[in-house]
């Protein structure tokens, strides 16, 4: 790696220059991705139906496309998986992302088409590391190698030109050379496809390896970084990895684990940068890890609209452009890819923390909220309000679920949390009150709830026994990298199947 960095930091300051230009020309450049998409959709059949041809501006594509979820594009998907192809790419579609959300038993097959994989996934990974690279030059970090902590990497195939599997098997699989020689572990570990095995191999692998800097979901990474110290018998990660300087997190807050970090890897050098990639793309990452907010990646294959939150849910969604976006204000976000998913719905909430240049954070999702008495709680309020009372008492919270317990009787409502700690110095109720206080700060319409107990009384909350939340995943079959607890819902399904598995 030491005879190749030099090559690499080469090409990352390359990088710089056409970040540089979509970041000060963020509308215009917005405007070239979408001409190029409907341009190149044009005789797709999703672009025959909509008449791609003749759409010669961006309000004529709002007005004639709806906005699609996965179900009403699976239609389409389901031709591709069958064989058919120009269905909604014009480029062949070969591999498949298998999206199960968080505990779905459901299972969404994004379409991966070479472009998205080169001009969005493969592209925005660079430029997370050429934005590093930016801030801290003088880094050695391209001497080592990148622990990679992804889910499960099975590939199965469909027929004979067609393969699935999650993002992390897809992008494993059609990594270019110089990808595979700076990750670890080797392929070998990294296509077991049994998580608690795989975690085993994992450590092994990569124990002796020279690790400069980590990529994965905080809750594995933590997993796996406890399970080394344990072997190892120390307390510090960079008494095994000294060189260790960058975790490249996402998929959920760092809010609750930031803490965790900090006390397995004691060190002022340690820096950790955010990013927000899917199966459906990569949309943005820190290019100032000492700021909240991603710069939005605005030329890798993407046309982004953002949706009001009062539009959700009405037949004709209005969306916005770059230009009318507020800061600090709830969109849910809507794409159109170069995989072909258009107009498409996906999922999460964001706010803009700048709009010079554009820069997003992610707030929450749209199905995973508790609104059942007004008080709109959304997962960035919870994450908050559950890292402010670790903060005051000292507890370590490893994951968390919570939903609302409706009005019945005399009693008011309330919301039910089940919360698992690695370490909590307080009684449980002390804890329940400054989380109960914390969110009454961050949220006035849950404040106004609580006051007096009108709607809400107290929460109420479970303590989960440490390791129980895998344990519940496992018995899901979820087990590994990419999956997640739900950390809100307005409903108790999974509430209700939790507390009956304790």
């Amino acid at each position: 790696m030491s005879i190749i960095s030099p090559a690499i930091k080469s090409y990352m300051k390359l990088r710089l220059s056409a970040i540089d230009n979509f970041a000060l020309n963020p509308i215009d450049t917005q405007k070239q991705v979408f001409n190029h998409l409907v341009g190149s959709a044009q005789f797709t059949e999703y672009g025959k139906q909509y008449d791609f041809e003749h759409i010669n501006s961006i309000r004529e594509f709002k007005q004639r496309v709806p906005v699609n979820d996965y179900d009403s594009l699976k239609p389409y998907i389901q031709k591709i998986l069958e064989g058919q192809q120009n269905v909604l790419w014009a480029d062949p579609i070969n591999w498949f992302a298998k999206s199960s959300g968080t505990t779905s038993d459901k299972s969404k097959f994004i379409p991966v088409s070479k472009d998205s994989l080169d001009d969005t996934h493969f592209k925005s990974g660079k430029d997370v590391l050429s934005l590093y690279l930016r801030q801290f030059p003088q880094s050695s970090m391209m001497n080592g190698k990148c622990l990679t902590i992804g889910g499960s990497h099975q590939v199965n195939q469909l027929n004979a030109d067609s393969f699935y599997g999650d993002l992390s098997a897809v992008m494993l699989q059609n990594m270019p050379f110089m990808g595979q020689v700076m990750r670890a572990p080797e392929l070998s570990v990294a296509l077991m496809d049994e998580w608690e095995a795989k975690l085993e191999a994992m450590i092994y692998s990569v124990f002796h390896e020279n690790i400069t800097f980590i990529a994965g979901v905080p809750t594995w990474t933590l997993v796996l970084i406890k399970r080394i110290l344990e072997i190892a018998g120390e307390k510090d990660l960079h008494k095994i990895w000294p060189n260790l300087e960058l975790y490249i997190h996402g998929g959920v807050s760092f809010t609750p684990y930031r803490s965790q970090f900090a006390e397995l890897i004691p060190s002022e050098n340690m820096r950790y940068m955010e990013t927000y990639n899917a199966s459906e793309g990569f949309f943005a990452a820190q290019d100032n890890i000492n700021e909240e907010g991603m710069l939005l990646f605005l030329n890798h294959g993407i046309f982004f609209e953002f949706m009001p939150m009062e539009e959700y849910g009405k037949d004709h969604p209005e969306t916005l452009g770059l230009r009318e976006v507020e800061t600090g204000k709830n969109y849910a976000l809507v794409i159109s890819t170069n995989g072909g998913l258009w107009r498409y719905l996906v999922g999460d909430t964001v706010q803009f923390t700048s709009t010079e240049p554009y820069r997003i954070r992610v707030s929450g999702r749209l199905k995973h909220y508790i609104n059942a008495f007004g008080e709109e709680v959304i997962v960035d309020n919870s994450d908050h309000a559950i890292a402010e009372a670790s903060r005051i008492t000292g507890a370590v919270v490893n994951d968390y679920t919570a939903a609302p317990v409706y009005m019945s009787g005399s009693e008011n409502g309330a919301h039910e949390w089940i919360i698992e700690f690695e370490y909590l110095p307080v009684p449980l109720e002390t804890f329940t009150a400054e989380m109960d206080k914390a969110l009454q700060k961050i949220n006035s319409d849950y404040e106004a709830k609580r006051h007096k107990d009108i709607a809400l009384r107290m929460p109420i909350v479970h303590r989960m026994p440490k390791g129980g939340f895998n344990t519940w995943l496992k018995s899901k079959g979820k087990l590994g990298g990419q999956h997640k607890v739900p950390r809100l819902s307005n409903e108790r399904k999974h509430l209700e199947e939790i507390l009956h598995f304790l």
